[in-house]
């Protein structure tokens, strides 16, 4: 699997030059948390290289169909997922001295003028994921007692009195409890 590159071409190491680049990326998986989210199709993007003027400022959008299965009923869940790709590459000179700040916080642009983006790729799509993947918003998930799933059937499970306030609590449930004297 190839990554996403840009190789910079001369006329950006001007200030004030900017110019447009598009591709696609074949990522097969992405794991955020305990969630894999799988791309059955490319994701798409378009970057803008622009010259600040002793960096370059990578700004564009990243789309991309994922998969991952839902937390309530396990069934698969599908997003279209759009991020804002935005990275910041110091463009090394001998005559600039960079503070130890800047070191850290950008990147510097290596000798081969290459900017790989897939690093700036993952990012943007990971600030997309949901926090909690969900099939549908209404989705009723899995009965704890018997694994059937309650978007598609009826549960088979035969419930105590108990156990059906667990599961559909009621407030009044606690009055059951209260003893009285006769």
């Amino acid at each position: 699997m190839e990554s996403p590159h840009i190789e910079v071409p001369a006329q950006l190491f001007a200030p004030a030059e900017s110019l447009s680049f598009a591709g696609t990326y074949n990522l097969p998986e992405l794991v955020q948390g305990v969630d894999t989210y799988t791309f059955e199709h490319p994701l798409t993007w378009e970057v803008t290289v622009s010259n600040t003027g002793g960096a370059l400022l990578v700004t564009g959008i990243v789309t991309a169909d994922a998969v991952t299965s839902c937390v309530r009923c396990l069934e698969p869940a599908e997003y279209r997922l759009e991020g804002e790709v935005e990275g910041y590459y110091l463009i090394p000179d001998s005559d600039v001295e960079l503070t130890e700040e800047e070191k850290e916080e950008y990147e510097l642009l290596g000798e081969d003028h290459i900017i790989d983006l897939s690093p700036l790729l993952v990012a943007a799509l990971s600030l997309e994921l949901p926090h909690t993947p969900l099939c549908d918003d209404e989705c009723k998930g899995l009965c704890a007692g018997c694994g059937a799933n309650l978007n598609v059937e009826e549960c088979t499970c035969e419930k105590t009195e108990e156990e059906e306030d667990e599961f559909h609590p009621n407030p009044f449930s606690v009055l059951r409890n209260i003893k009285f004297e006769e």
